[in-house]
């Protein structure tokens, strides 16, 4: 006998037939040449460009730290992009991420520069 086809027989998917979305939150610290290169609003326009929340701040470390939530792909690609990318005249030594976790929403809303 086939599937209802209004039936959803995926195990991804809930009752009311919506997909779960699986949401990840993820402290991150930034090490290297991070602070007086813009490296905190580009960190914003790229958490925006990918739909994370979040926030970020320069440390009296020298380093730059922060939090990211959003749908577990989106945070990878962010955390990539931390690791990797970052602002234009930033050099990044390494990054590391602690506190990873599996969420059932974001806490935060949008992504902001904390002072």
């Amino acid at each position: 006998m086939a599937p209802h086809p209004h039936i959803s027989h995926s195990p991804l998917r809930a009752d009311n037939n919506t997909a779960i979305m699986s949401y990840t939150s993820v402290d991150f610290e930034v090490h290297g040449r991070v602070q007086g290169v813009c490296f905190r609003m580009y960190t914003e326009d790229e958490a925006r460009k990918l739909g994370v929340v979040g926030w970020v701040r320069n440390t009296r470390q020298g380093t730059v730290d922060g939090q990211v939530q959003g749908p577990t792909d989106k945070v990878q690609r962010m955390k990539q992009w931390l690791q990797r990318e970052g602002s234009p005249s930033s050099i990044i030594d390494y990054a590391t991420f602690r506190n990873e976790k599996t969420i059932s929403k974001p806490t935060q809303k949008g992504f902001f520069t904390r002072y």
